[in-house]
């Protein structure tokens, strides 16, 4: 079945009543940002969502290994499994805002790997020994206190009796992550843009990954994080897409190199993503000023993103979905200026949102 969810912003909005009229629009799913210097704590506002709401799945979009113990991660998931009756994911990357706004980079991906393993360890029910998990920060270790007995593993041992076990999803740009992602989790969400070129390197790479264990498609859920911008003045569309799609695009070249097929357009631009972007305006709806050598082109954005009118916008997410997605993360909800008409506002949950579930 198509899930349809709606990507977590600074604040996605921690009260009932916000809660349940974007359950009412007909989302499937509600993530929360985790950059603890540009949003609030999403666990706290998970928490609201999970009891102001009945069916909406609830996941975190996304944190990482490095700001919060895994053991603390793995119990901050399963606190919102269990107040919500089921409706958690745990969305993890390999960070960006949150560690930068801390002085680093991403997390490196064997380190990654193995946070992903481990995670899926303490969300089973199972147990890490210390000296597998290591410790955090500069404190002793246990060994040093006069006890007549101490835990030697990490474990989460509250879970509740027959709770199922919380599902992990991993954000993928890269090869190595896709491939990590596609092994390790039950979920996979790509973050490649919405050019169906890459859209099908990003799943052959998954694909090709589960192939060398002898799996197949059965077990996992494929996803993409979209640009979406749908109105019926393509001119007001393209004027918002040329302005989130920034954000997103920095994730093709984080670490410089540009992952997967690029067009001329394509290495164009991103080059000048590279090159130009402003993470100290990270939070800020991006301007072409910021971007070295005039910003991106509308004919990137015609390609990156998906933008038009409903039938130009379903039509694009339907030849997504064919080539094997089960879910689309929508980024774009809440970014529309205040001079749209409400009609504007909703035409995606209107139209789009029931056009794609009905192909389905």
């Amino acid at each position: 079945m198509l899930e349809i969810w709606r990507a977590g912003g600074a604040n996605s909005g921690a009260t009932p009543e916000f809660a349940r009229a974007t359950e009412a629009e007909g989302w499937d799913g509600q993530m929360f940002m985790d950059s603890q210097c540009l949003s609030a704590d999403p666990y706290a506002q998970m928490g609201v969502w999970a009891c102001s709401t009945e069916r909406m799945k609830l996941s975190t979009g996304v944190t990482n290994p490095f700001t919060r113990n895994l053991a603390v991660t793995a119990a901050g998931a399963a606190t919102i499994q269990s107040i919500s009756g089921g409706r958690a994911v745990l969305g993890i990357g390999r960070g960006d805002s949150a560690l930068a706004y801390l002085g680093h980079g991403p997390v490196g991906s064997r380190r990654f790997e193995e946070a992903i393993n481990q995670l899926q360890t303490l969300l089973s029910g199972a147990e890490i020994p210390f000296d597998e998990f290591g410790v955090s920060g500069n404190a002793p270790s246990s060994d040093e206190l006069s006890l007549g007995g101490r835990p030697e593993a990490v474990r989460l041992n509250w879970l509740p009796e027959g709770m199922a076990k919380v599902p992990l999803d991993v954000a993928a740009t890269g090869p190595r992550v896709i491939a990590m992602g596609a092994l390790a989790a039950e979920r996979l969400t790509f973050s490649v843009g919405a050019e169906p070129e890459r859209m099908e390197w990003a799943i052959g790479v998954a694909r090709a990954a589960r192939q060398t264990r002898g799996l197949g498609d059965e077990g996992i859920s494929f996803g993409a994080q979209l640009v979406v911008v749908c109105n019926s003045d393509e001119d007001k569309a393209m004027e918002i897409a040329m302005q989130i799609a920034p954000p997103l695009a920095r994730f093709q070249v984080i670490e410089g190199k540009q992952v997967g097929p690029q067009g001329e357009e394509a290495a164009k631009n991103l080059d000048a993503v590279k090159s130009g972007y402003d993470m100290t305006r990270h939070s800020d709806i991006a301007t072409k000023e910021k971007i070295k050598g005039g910003g991106l082109s509308p004919e990137f954005v015609r390609n990156f993103a998906v933008v038009g009118n409903p039938e130009r916008v379903i039509e694009r997410l339907l030849e997504l979905r064919r080539m094997g997605l089960d879910r689309f993360v929508v980024v774009g909800p809440g970014l529309y200026p205040s001079d749209w008409s409400d009609k504007d506002r909703d035409l995606f949950t209107r139209e789009v949102m029931p056009a794609l579930r009905a192909d389905a």
